[in-house]
């Protein structure tokens, strides 16, 4: 079995709504082309940034199917929705998800274990659940949400061995814990993927497969640039790297909302409805700088990108 999953950029997919709380099944038609515009290389759906924690089993199965059989033509998908309470029903989930066609199930790694319990109960726990899947690719998230659970050089080494895991979302933000997990992994199948802006282009030298981020939902392709030329255009790739790291803030300004605006900006028929926040929230003055933020972008691509 192939059990490679792509070098390059994986965006964190959003969900659009209705104006009656439902997903937005032609929204997510419109993202899926966005992102393929973008031309970046795979899709990660039904993650935090979906609302996954807000949305009931049979959304989460719905979203999964659809993305997977309306995705691009040479991209991937990855999915997780990795949250429910049972063992029996996390495995009955992940079964049914691998069976649509994925190219990896993702766990989120604060379902191993309770917050007060060490990295022996999350191997047990891991064990437990890949004995109840017989077959699939396997990732891991390191979900802010419930609370954050970093996985260990060494506990990340043992996964490896196992030879199910091809995938990792590392959202530590720190490059030396992220370079001790490389070296960890080095010579086995799974890869690690940055989901900090500002540490990427270091992780990317250091041997990472590439970005798994919020912010690749605004500007996906300067991300895959970067993964693809880091080591062919070292300079241009700093400059593009300071930029990254700098415009990533606005992340902590009020995602996901403010992503749906920007895609908004860019065409997209989809409102600002979320199940995690109130879009008014997103104020006259943050809208103003989402849309500096998406000129400064084009500037880039005309300027420095495209020269």
């Amino acid at each position: 079995m192939d059990t490679a999953i792509s070098n390059g950029v994986w965006p964190v997919m959003i969900t659009p709504f209705t104006a009656d709380n439902k997903i937005d099944f032609d929204g997510v038609a419109e993202i899926l082309a966005w992102y393929e515009k973008q031309k970046v290389t795979g899709i990660f759906a039904v993650c935090q940034s979906s609302e996954m924690f807000y949305l009931s089993r049979e959304e989460r199965m719905a979203l999964a199917k659809f993305v997977i059989d309306n995705k691009g033509k040479n991209q991937g998908v990855i999915v997780s929705g990795h949250v429910a309470e049972s063992v029996e029903d996390q495995a009955a989930e992940a079964r049914e998800i691998i069976e649509y066609g994925v190219d990896s199930y993702v766990f989120i790694s604060n379902q191993f274990a309770k917050k007060d319990e060490g990295e022996d109960v999350v191997k047990k726990n891991i064990e437990n659940l890949l004995s109840r899947i017989p077959e699939g690719k396997f990732g891991i998230y390191e979900c802010p949400h419930p609370y954050k659970r970093l996985i260990s050089p060494e506990l990340l080494k043992w996964c490896a061995d196992t030879g199910n895991f091809t995938f990792l979302k590392d959202t530590c933000c720190n490059i030396n814990e992220i370079k001790a997990k490389l070296k960890a992994v080095e010579g086995s199948s799974l890869k690690i993927y940055n989901a900090n802006a500002a540490t990427l282009l270091e992780s990317l030298k250091a041997g990472a497969a590439g970005y798994s981020g919020v912010m690749a939902n605004f500007h996906g392709d300067m991300y895959e640039w970067l993964c693809q030329n880091f080591d062919k255009d070292p300079e241009k790739a700093a400059v593009v790297q300071d930029f990254l790291g700098l415009a990533s803030v606005i992340e902590c300004q009020l995602y996901p909302t403010n992503a749906k605006f920007h895609m908004q900006l860019e065409g997209l028929n989809i409102n600002l409805f979320s199940r995690v926040q109130d879009f008014s929230g997103l104020t006259s003055s943050r809208q103003l700088e989402v849309e500096q933020l998406r000129r400064s972008v084009n500037y880039i691509r005309q300027n420095i990108l495209t020269k």
